[in-house]
């Protein structure tokens, strides 16, 4: 079994939650107000958890955030690529909740609301970018890793 850095497991661990996020929701019960998905758009009723307002097309994002992490969990630049990418995307994704979004904004065409704009987002964000800053001084796992002196 190959030895896994800690970034490539944090952004494994990232990769499977989101996969498992985009799947989920497809899932009635799990998404409340099923039938009231929609392809894209703020038009969209259906929210996962009850909390966080979806789409198809975000639910096929999230999937794909999650098999791009899988993927990219492989190598230890790129475990690190993606903490510090899908970060950067999550502020993004804040500034544009906060400016344009909300639970009625009219420019959302990303499905989200406040849950999503002031809670999830900026959980992933610092989570995210966490993670890469705390991994920083981390090699790959085929050579010693440096420790602080």
């Amino acid at each position: 079994m190959k030895d896994r850095t800690t970034a490539q497991t944090i952004t494994l661990v990232f990769g499977i939650v989101f996969l498992g996020a985009g799947i989920l929701g497809f899932v009635p019960g799990i998404t409340t107000n099923y039938d009231d998905l929609s392809f894209a758009g703020a038009d969209s009723g259906a929210k996962l958890l009850g909390l966080f307002q979806i789409s198809v097309l975000h639910n096929l994002v999230h999937a794909l955030f999650g098999v791009a992490g899988l993927a990219m969990a492989r190598t230890f630049e790129g475990a690190r690529t993606y903490l510090l990418g899908s970060g950067i995307v999550y502020v993004v994704l804040i500034l544009y909740g906060i400016l344009f979004g909300g639970d009625d904004g009219s420019a959302n065409f990303v499905p989200m609301n406040d849950w999503d704009t002031y809670f999830l987002h900026v959980v992933l964000a610092l989570g995210l970018l966490g993670s890469w800053f705390l991994t920083a001084r981390e090699r790959d796992a085929g050579h010693p890793r440096t420790t602080a002196v």
